[in-house]
């Protein structure tokens, strides 16, 4: 199994974070329209896909430097971000409008901090960056446009677990990563 392989896993990990606030995002909402969970998917997809170029490009500048530390990186920085997504998961939301379009950009950038390091994991691990990009963007948008729509039917019911597999899923994938290249 090669690294490019691994994206559509490393994008369900990343898009648990969007997915917890768009199910968050739905159970608020008071007029379900199908526009409103398209503005939340578009606005989260976008955002992780263009945070997973944005670290690509720095991590390229940053190439030669980090060649023999790279699995290293990858599997702290995925490790890292999963841990970080098993705490956040214990912490409580409050209200907001996840329809203010000052709100909704704020949230999916939040989201997707997490993308910006995993671009730089790829740039470290040589892996092109324009199909990562577009899996990570779609699968996002997927999994937010139906997070606001059980978010809808069942509240919170689901928001602390999801990103907890979220996190499980980007520590695993980071092990793997390291014992491909210890290997």
């Amino acid at each position: 199994m090669n690294n490019l392989s691994l994206v559509p896993f490393i994008a369900l990990g990343l898009a648990m974070d969007s997915f917890a606030v768009s199910i968050s995002s739905g159970s608020i909402i008071k007029r379900h329209h199908i526009n409103n969970n398209l503005k939340i998917a578009l606005f989260f997809g976008i955002f992780q896909g263009i945070m997973l170029l944005l670290g690509w490009i720095v991590g390229m500048s940053l190439n030669e430097l980090l060649s023999n530390i790279d699995h290293w990186l990858a599997f702290g920085i995925l490790t890292f971000i999963g841990v970080k997504m098993i705490i956040e998961s214990k912490k409580s939301e409050s209200n907001f409008d996840p329809l203010n379009t000052y709100i909704l950009t704020t949230l999916a950038f939040a989201t997707s901090i997490d993308a910006l390091a995993v671009g730089l994991s790829f740039s470290l691990l040589k892996i092109s960056i324009i199909i990562p990009a577009l899996i990570i963007g779609i699968i996002t948008f997927i999994l937010s446009f139906l997070g606001v729509i059980i978010g809808k039917k069942f509240g919170h019911l689901f928001q602390g677990s999801i990103e907890i597999i979220g996190g499980i899923i980007l520590i695993i994938i980071g092990l793997k990563i390291l014992i491909q290249h210890l290997l």
